[in-house]
């Protein structure tokens, strides 16, 4: 086959595709849902299997924000009236104890990770009201890391130090990009100087690990005032750079992401060049690439992860471990047993109506079949290991050839490398894992799904 340089390959394989921060991805969850049954069930198993020794993990939902983010594809609601925080913050605690009362033991609790929305739209004392309430049911665990996420406008000290205070150690910001004609477009204003003020308060307080999230791709976006966000970044020199595609799907997230005109975004081969931009840089600051779209300092836990094979992907990205058990508590959380996936109601309004009506306030999820736990393995290999095997019976797929034949082409254009029972995903074909694990997505491939749903894989 002629050998193809890197512009032939993007055009060739930039296709739409899913981000797999789980498997089976949601638009292929089962279309009757999860039963109540079930979900409870698989919660208490893989509550039983390991709350002992690993602990569980919470992830908690703040889906508030004074100003809508053109770029955001999160669920949130829009307001600037802080008088929701009480009862929002009564429903979460609620739904707590719903689940509790399904366990019988007290929760050890691992990881808790607050994100919207925007976590810091509340109150310091709302907050720590939160964690208070769910630590009157639970114990932390031995080894524990709890984090947030933060919008550099509107977190102060007061709230920095109340959760610092309260076991958190990690926190992230919003960076997203410091020119003021993208910042414009997607109608979030933020000066470095806000930042730094933040990063450094941070700092001052004992945080741990700080990571700022930057996005390519976004309107108006060039290698110019690329390289100027990223100094701006390296200068602060976070722990952790979240370097993320912008997912451009309107037909999914509606108004918010037409604030812009569609030629105002950079296009297919020139987008790609502003992340292998970002990526040098990086580089050249003493980074290290975690992942698929995440760098680290050597000296951060995440990449002592990487190093150990025990990097995690779940549905708020790459994680330095994991627990069997993640509860998502709050309007729009997943939450995930291992064995199953359960999504809360959307609008605050019905998640609050379901739980004050004292049901745990699911509205849809998916039973994970034998088939699809292998193919989650798989595919989490991949995406934080560049590599998989299928050598060990518990790793079989019964459509194992197939899988491989559709990967041939990707061999043949040196992406990826096959051997008897293993594949690797080559260090320079990083661009392309998305791309290697559809060929394993069964429910993908087996769709008959004819709108488009995802957005671009590069």
């Amino acid at each position: 086959m002629e050998h193809l340089n890197s512009s032939s390959l993007i055009q060739k394989y930039n296709i739409p595709g899913p981000r797999y921060t789980s498997y089976p991805t949601v638009p292929f969850w089962d279309k009757e849902g999860i039963s109540k049954e079930n979900w409870i069930r698989t919660v208490q198993n893989s509550f039983n299997e390991s709350n002992s020794e690993e602990g569980i993990s919470l992830y908690i939902h703040l889906p508030y924000c004074e100003n809508l983010c053109t770029f955001c594809a999160c669920h949130k609601h829009i307001t600037k009236r802080h008088s929701v925080e009480d009862e929002y913050i009564d429903t979460v605690l609620k739904e707590w104890r719903l689940y509790v009362e399904l366990l019988e033991d007290k929760p050890s609790i691992r990881e808790i990770h607050l994100g919207g929305g925007t976590p810091t739209f509340f109150s310091s004392e709302n907050l720590k009201r939160m964690i208070d309430g769910i630590f009157k049911e639970a114990t932390r665990h031995e080894v524990f890391d709890f984090s947030f996420e933060a919008h550099p406008n509107d977190t102060t000290k007061e709230q920095l130090e109340t959760l610092f205070n309260l076991g958190f150690t990690r926190t992230s910001f919003g960076i997203q990009d410091y020119d003021p004609t993208v910042q414009q477009a997607i109608n979030r204003i933020q000066k470095y100087e806000t930042v730094e003020r933040i990063h450094g308060l941070c700092k001052e307080i004992g945080y741990e690990s700080i990571s700022h999230d930057i996005i390519f791709g976004l309107p108006h976006q060039n290698k110019e005032n690329i390289k100027t966000t990223i100094a701006n970044t390296i200068k602060l020199r976070p722990d952790r750079i979240a370097y993320y595609s912008y997912a451009h799907v309107p037909w999914i997230k509606g108004v918010g992401q037409r604030g812009f005109d569609e030629n105002d975004l950079p296009k297919d081969e020139y987008k790609r060049e502003l992340y292998e931009l970002g990526k040098q840089l990086f580089f050249e600051a003493g980074y290290e690439e975690i992942g698929m779209d995440h760098f680290a300092l050597p000296t951060d836990k995440m990449h002592k992860a990487m190093l150990d094979k025990k990097l995690h992907r779940n549905f708020m990205g790459y994680a330095a471990g994991k627990t069997h058990l993640m509860i998502g508590l709050g309007m729009s959380s997943i939450s995930d047993s291992w064995y199953a996936f359960a999504q809360n109601e959307k609008r605050v309004e019905d998640y609050i109506q379901r739980v004050n009506a004292g049901k745990l306030p699911v509205f849809r999820g998916h039973l994970l079949t034998k088939e699809d736990l292998i193919v989650r393995k798989h595919i989490l290999n991949l995406m934080c290991n560049l590599e998989t095997s299928w050598a060990d019976d518990s790793m079989k797929l019964v459509n194992i050839e197939e899988v491989l034949e559709r990967l041939k082409e990707m061999e043949e254009d040196s992406l990826i490398q096959i051997y008897d029972d293993r594949l690797v995903v080559k260090e320079s074909s990083r661009m392309f894992v998305r791309n290697v694990c559809m060929a394993f997505d069964l429910r993908l491939l087996e769709s008959t799904q004819e709108s488009r749903i995802f957005s671009m894989t590069i």
